[in-house]
């Protein structure tokens, strides 16, 4: 098993963090990536039903796929309609299936005060999933993410991800995908710095 130590948490609202777990996988086409989205949902519903807090980070280069993603698992959680990109909002938020989630994309922010302005706080500490983008510009105010996945396109259809755990509901979930069949839990000849945790 591949393990990274993790920096602590040291915002007001941290929870605690594990030594992280990774395990890699590749999604050939978009079917894969619906595929895997759908499985992961099957993981998240019932803490997510239980209340509990769900955080996921999203990285990757501008059209590595990580809208597409979150699209296909916001789907397979029931979500109808649109599924707008937050580019421009910051936040889009969506209710299915008595479930709360949100979709954060931080690309354009920069700047700590609209944080509290926002709400966000109150966001990250309620019940819900949060599914968040470029999570590197809200640095310091974000808790651990329980997942944190890093999209490598790979040609126009291929992506080669890493997908780290850095709580223990996350590392749980890492576990059950792999027993599922999702990728291995040492990083394979073909990663690249591009998808390392």
């Amino acid at each position: 098993m591949t393990t990274v130590a993790r920096a602590p948490q040291t915002g007001p609202d941290a929870r605690p963090a594990v030594e992280d777990s990774t395990v890699w996988i590749s999604w050939p086409n978009e079917a894969e990536c619906e595929r895997f989205a759908r499985q992961l949902a099957g993981l998240l519903r019932p803490a997510l039903a239980a209340g509990d807090s769900i955080v996921i980070e999203l990285r990757g280069t501008l059209g590595a796929g990580k809208t597409t993603f979150t699209r296909h698992l916001l789907r397979a959680l029931g979500v109808q309609g649109r599924i707008k990109s937050p580019s421009y909002a910051v936040v889009e938020p969506h209710e299915a299936e008595g479930l709360s989630m949100w979709h954060f994309d931080f690309y354009r922010f920069n700047d700590p005060q609209e944080w509290e302005d926002a709400g966000f706080r109150d966001l990250f500490a309620s019940p819900g999933l949060k599914l968040v983008e470029w999570p590197d510009h809200a640095a310091g105010l974000l808790p651990p993410a329980d997942l944190a996945l890093h999209l490598a396109p790979q040609g126009e259809h291929e992506r080669h991800v890493s997908a780290r755990a850095g709580t223990a509901q996350g590392r749980d979930c890492l576990t059950r995908l792999h027993d599922a069949g999702w990728g291995p839990m040492q990083a394979p000849a073909h990663a690249s710095a591009e998808v390392a945790p």
